[in-house]
């Protein structure tokens, strides 16, 4: 394999997004050194323009269709890349603005705080652009680092000290099978950048590499069985880093195993579909049954990510164009409904000082507003019309219908239902219970910032989703010719139809 670090101008330009993100991270860190007095609220906001600024640019790109590859293709810019990118700086914009309260109570490194939230960002857009295992393992590792600290931040509190001790041992655990897996596939192979895997026989060997792979990218996602990190981390972590755990490393995830499975396993799809459609069906039912007994609100949350995560499976398993479109529209809908959610919780949080589910008896009384985003955000999660969450879920429902994936679909409604069972609990509670205390919640601009934009992506993608499903669509183009050379060398079957 040839590699050459010679860069020319347009290669920098492929770079931009991140090259500038990274210049704009050492300028936040050293004006938080330099100037002592600096308002830690300004430093946030500091950081945010950074992050829009990046965002602009990944935007310049997809209407300009700037794209290409470097270092041997290791690094790819395309419009899915692009597409994954503007979700996760969207989701560590919203994340800041909910950190600018709760850094109040760190005692120490608030300035780092911001680069730490930034920095995990700035990696998970590399791991959106990886196209091969050495740039996976190394993007992967650099994202995860960040969050090494972010969870255990809370120094003095002993559920935020266990939930980093747990989340870097699974996660040293999780990278020591990727290193493994990687080591197997490119002894049996030979080959390092997944397109150039596409036809290798299918040897015990790299059988064993791939599910090493898939096992540590499933310790990324929160899959079940490789689920036991998420809700430990999610109860002990601060508010804000569990918001960001929930959804941004997810969605760095799925680029990777997008292309890992659709690019470098195409050929392959009737031996790996049965995988994806068991880990589905544990992910979504372990998960919406386990959450039925959760107290805590972060805790039932957690639970209810498990679940989502086996609702995107569902397009992975279906393995088509349509199965990739309806996995970035799916985790958009999420972002918004999602962040809206903890951004609910961090009000209450904030003003009890709790997150327990109780805490939410009588809150339409308290907080009308609060209480009418809530109901909003869980019926989406839930799958409710005329919401985004809806239109997610039929979208891919319908690419699994298309693949006769009967039993899969069947199992999904199931568990539809099983979740609203657990969502409405905290509906009624909000809406029905008598409040223990009927003094008002206050909120504060950023969350109140990061709870309209919630609520306006939740209900426009819900009420008009044709631009979003557009854009995913015009995102997962490259795949239309890949799956279609897969189905001439292996017919398509389909596993659990009907």
């Amino acid at each position: 394999m040839n590699f050459s670090l010679t860069l020319s101008a347009s290669d920098l330009l492929l770079l931009l997004p991140e090259l500038f993100l990274t210049i704009w991270l050492c300028v936040v860190l050293a004006v938080d050194f330099s100037f002592k007095r600096i308002v830690q609220e300004q430093l946030a906001y500091l950081t945010i323009l950074g992050l829009m600024i990046t965002l602009a640019c990944l935007a310049w790109f997809d209407m300009t269709g700037i794209t290409g590859t470097l270092f041997a293709k290791m690094f790819v810019v395309d419009r899915m890349a692009i597409f994954f990118k503007v979700m996760i700086l969207l989701a560590t914009i919203l994340v800041i603005l909910l950190s600018i309260d709760y850094v109040h109570r760190f005692s120490f490194f608030r300035g780092e705080y911001y680069f730490l939230v930034a920095m995990s960002a700035l990696g998970m857009m590399f791991m959106a652009s990886a196209n091969d295992l050495l740039s996976l393992f190394v993007t992967l590792e650099f994202a995860t680092f960040g969050f090494y600290v972010l969870v255990s931040y809370l120094r003095d509190d002993m559920a935020s000290n266990e939930a980093g001790l747990k989340f870097f041992i699974l996660g040293v655990f999780a990278a020591g099978l990727l290193g493994y897996g990687i080591s197997l596939v490119y002894g049996e192979t030979g080959k390092l950048v997944f397109s150039d895997m596409t036809g290798a026989n299918p040897t015990t060997g790299l059988v064993i590499g791939f599910l090493l792979i898939f096992a540590a990218l499933g310790f990324k996602i929160g899959a079940v069985p490789f689920h036991s990190w998420i809700p430990d981390t999610y109860h002990g972590a601060p508010t804000p880093v569990t918001a960001f755990l929930s959804i941004a490393p997810k969605v760095a995830a799925f680029a990777i195993l997008l292309r890992l499975f659709l690019v470098a396993l195409a050929t392959f799809k009737p031996a790996w579909a049965l995988l994806i459609v068991a880990a589905s069906i544990l992910s979504m039912t372990y998960g919406n049954i386990v959450a039925i007994a959760q107290r805590n609100i972060k805790r039932l949350l957690a639970y209810s990510g498990i679940a989502q995560v086996g609702n995107v499976l569902i397009g992975l398993a279906a393995g088509t164009k349509m199965g990739t479109d309806s996995i970035l529209f799916y985790l958009l809908t999420y972002l918004f409904a999602n962040l809206g959610a903890f951004a609910v919780i961090m009000a209450i949080s904030n003003s009890l000082g709790s997150d327990e589910i109780d805490d939410y008896r009588g809150l339409n009384r308290r907080s009308p507003f609060l209480a009418f985003a809530m109901l909003i955000f869980l019926l989406s999660l839930a799958g409710v019309p005329p919401l985004a969450g809806f239109i997610g879920k039929l979208y891919i429902f319908v690419a699994a219908i298309k693949e006769g994936l009967y039993t899969l679909i069947t199992v999904g409604l199931v568990n539809i239902v099983v979740s609203m069972y657990y969502y409405l609990i905290v509906v009624k509670k909000m809406y029905i219970n008598e409040p223990l205390d009927s003094s008002p919640i206050k909120t504060t601009g950023p969350l109140r910032a990061v709870i309209y934009v919630g609520l306006a992506g939740t209900l426009v993608i819900g009420i008009y989703p044709q631009p979003f499903l557009d854009w995913a669509v015009s995102a997962t183009l490259m795949f239309s010719n890949l799956l279609g050379q897969a189905a001439s060398i292996h017919p398509p079957t389909t596993p659990f139809g009907g």
